[in-house]
């Protein structure tokens, strides 16, 4: 039981941290007056957040690749 609320709580800010930067690349990509360099780099912050986590086991590889999928093909449609 200790070792699951250390886990927990390690997977838990992972995961805060990774919704954190998913939130600030939509915002980012949102904004009509921010740079397209700016989400662009907001953006690739996000997914080596996703990545880090996929790796730790924190989340599957899959979540990881749907959400950096998702994210670009917003980042993509905002650039056109």
């Amino acid at each position: 039981m200790r070792q699951e609320e250390k886990r927990r709580a390690y997977n838990r800010s992972i995961k805060s941290l990774v919704r954190t930067q998913i939130t600030k690349a939509r915002q980012a990509i949102a904004s009509p007056n921010a740079s397209t360099e700016a989400a662009s780099e907001a953006v690739r912050v996000a997914a080596s957040a996703l990545d880090r986590a996929a790796r730790k086991g924190v989340i599957h590889k899959n979540n990881a690749a749907r959400r950096k999928s998702r994210l670009m093909k917003h980042l993509n449609a905002k650039s056109m």
